[in-house]
């Protein structure tokens, strides 16, 4: 489904703030592979997902999606077999526009809005009732006067409503309080099994790691330094996972959030 082979991508080569971000990365995803991710900051997680996405060229390697080579092809070409949301709740859809509006974009079927139907509306309003926030009934509302988890959700829908290829959610529950937090991750667990969307998610919750998904992948200097799955993943501790971590790479991981998260 998504196969990636030996990329790698150096921010400012030859100054002095040359950063190896991604050195000979190489990742194979089956179709419905639900894939959660982790390591430290500056481990290269975002990066891999903008590689991904083509918010750059990578420097060498290639990217297969579905068997298409999309090494070379422009962001706004792969957002059509790629959908993705980021941890600002503030990002993937259009605060000045309404509900409906933003939904209709996500549908392909906004064109002029004088042309929505109320087919469209019916489906919307289906839609945004699996939310369980009462937006179903504030169809007309401005996305920007929405909560951050409100607004989440929403973009999970929007990502969601031509169900993609790929989707990348990085961190897309960090910004949201508790109880956002969970009801949001749920709707995400119904959406990936309900379509069977192969999926890739970055968190810094390791107990979350291990209990999403099929498949959970540490991070650490720009490539990937472990890789578990199956029986292995399903009886994995949190310790377990710190200590197959430190004998990939040879010393403890050192990140307070990721220790400190529940």
């Amino acid at each position: 489904m998504l196969n990636i082979a030996n990329i790698s991508k150096t921010f400012n080569p030859g100054t002095v703030n040359e950063k190896k971000a991604i050195t000979g990365l190489s990742l194979h995803l089956a179709p419905g592979d639900f894939v959660t991710i982790i390591g430290s900051n500056g481990a290269g997680k975002s990066t891999l997902f903008n590689a991904i996405a083509g918010s750059f060229l990578t420097d060498s390697g290639s990217i297969v999606l579905d068997g298409q080579d999309i090494t070379f092809l422009p962001e706004f070409k792969r957002a059509k077999s790629i959908g993705r949301l980021f941890q600002d709740p503030m990002r993937g859809s259009a605060p000045g526009m309404s509900i409906e509006e933003n939904l209709a974009l996500a549908a392909g079927s906004g064109g002029w809005f004088s042309h929505m139907g109320q087919k469209d509306r019916m489906r919307f309003r289906d839609k945004l009732a699996l939310l369980d926030m009462g937006l179903e009934d504030r169809m007309r509302q401005p996305v920007g006067l929405l909560s951050g988890g409100q607004r989440q959700a929403l973009t999970l829908l929007m990502a969601t409503m031509m169900p993609p290829k790929l989707l990348l959610l990085d961190e897309h529950t960090a910004a949201l309080d508790p109880g956002t937090a969970e009801k949001v991750l749920k709707l995400t667990r119904d959406i990936v099994a309900e379509h069977h969307i192969t999926t890739m998610m970055v968190t810094h919750n390791m107990k979350q790691a291990l209990d999403l998904g099929s498949r959970t992948l540490m991070m650490a200097g720009g490539n990937i330094v472990l890789d578990v799955s199956g029986q292995e993943r399903s009886g994995m501790t949190v310790d377990g996972l710190l200590r197959r971590f430190k004998a990939g790479t040879g010393k403890d991981l050192d990140n307070d959030r990721i220790l400190l998260s529940e």
